[in-house]
């Protein structure tokens, strides 16, 4: 077991602030990573605050890493010192249920998250990567492609393989039609996958500032929801669309644009229940799904699909020092799309 240098919460009310924590020492299937970077994803805030229930405190948040291996063990064979590498929302998972063997391990039922879940090595729960350093079981360790600037890529461990999946499981590629509703943190990734699969991407805005960004990211069009006229001139084209917004919206307006048997699936997680018309779905056979993160395997088909397409996410780069102001600007969606922590500026403290 060692130290090392960590962002934590004391409580729901409390800021983030400097301490060590306790990191086990690898075993045999571990790999130890420098953090490099570490993005902030708005569930972070939701965790740190409690928002959602059951924060165990001290909290380290933080699922969006990326590193340089420092330390193996003796059974790995994937990575090798000062190899690039990954970790997203998930270190530990049972590798038996049907989900595991299906390698789609963000539904297994004993998994392990990133932090703020039970830890069997050293008791207490899991820290995130608001920290120097963290050693994960190979397996859920991810190879990050060379040719991409480093803080773009933190964030493709969420918000990446958050809209990455559902458009690969619903099987998107040229010549399909593809909306994205609301352009934050992971509506401006699904414009960029969308687009680089060859789809043709409308976004939807309730801000008609937001117009020329959305082009500038790979829109083909930009629809201001607002605008009665503008949402029916695309009523029932659609094969898909990727829901990204958190609050509480008409969804049966999107579920009227969807052509027969279109699908919209649900990446934002409103609050509130939304209100689903039977007949918005039965008229068309349309489908309504939702959708979480991706499994180890598939996040790695979309790193390296990333490295291909020179695909990374927009971010402004901060220190950690900043990261109680990034929260409060996050609840204002200040900020073009995802913040990063610098994680060398931890090394100061």
């Amino acid at each position: 077991m060692y130290n090392t240098k960590a962002y934590s919460a004391a409580s729901a009310t409390s800021p983030l602030s400097s301490t060590k924590i306790a990191r086990r020492d690898p075993t045999e299937h571990d790999v130890q990573i420098e953090i490099l970077f570490c993005g902030i994803c708005h569930s972070d805030l939701h965790m740190v605050r409690n928002e959602w229930g059951g924060t165990v405190y001290p909290i380290v948040p933080g699922h969006e890493m990326v590193g340089r291996i420092t330390q193996i063990g003796s059974a790995v064979t994937k990575y090798k010192p000062g190899d690039l590498a990954g970790v997203g929302c998930l270190v530990d998972s049972d590798g038996t249920c049907p989900q595991c063997k299906a390698n789609l391990e963000q539904f297994c039922p004993n998994l392990t998250l990133t932090y703020n879940s039970p830890d069997k090595h050293l008791g207490g729960v899991t820290y995130g990567g608001y920290s120097n350093s963290i050693v994960v079981d190979e397996r859920f360790v991810l190879r990050v492609p060379d040719n991409l600037d480093l803080a773009g890529v933190a964030p493709l461990l969420c918000a990446g393989i958050t809209t990455y999946s559902p458009l690969r499981h619903w099987g998107i590629t040229e010549g399909k039609k593809v909306g994205v509703v609301g352009l934050g943190g992971l509506g401006h990734m699904g414009v960029k996958f969308a687009r680089a699969f060859g789809a043709h991407v409308v976004v939807f805005t309730t801000s008609p500032e937001k117009t020329e960004d959305a082009l500038r990211l790979g829109a083909d069009e930009v629809v201001v929801s607002r605008n009665a006229d503008e949402m029916q001139k695309h009523a029932g084209s659609f094969d898909f669309i990727l829901d990204t917004v958190s609050a509480k919206h008409d969804i049966n307006t999107y579920l009227n644009l969807l052509r027969v048997d279109g699908n919209i699936t649900l990446v934002g997680a409103p609050e509130k229940p939304l209100d689903v018309s039977a007949f918005s779905l039965i008229m068309g056979r349309r489908n309504l799904s939702g959708s979480n993160i991706g499994g180890i395997a598939e996040t790695q088909e979309m790193l390296d699909f990333c490295g291909e397409h020179n695909i990374t996410a927009d971010v402004e780069v901060i220190p950690i020092q900043k990261v109680n102001e990034a929260y409060e600007r996050l609840l204002k969606s200040d900020v073009k799309y995802r913040f990063c922590i610098d994680m060398a500026s931890l090394k100061s403290e």
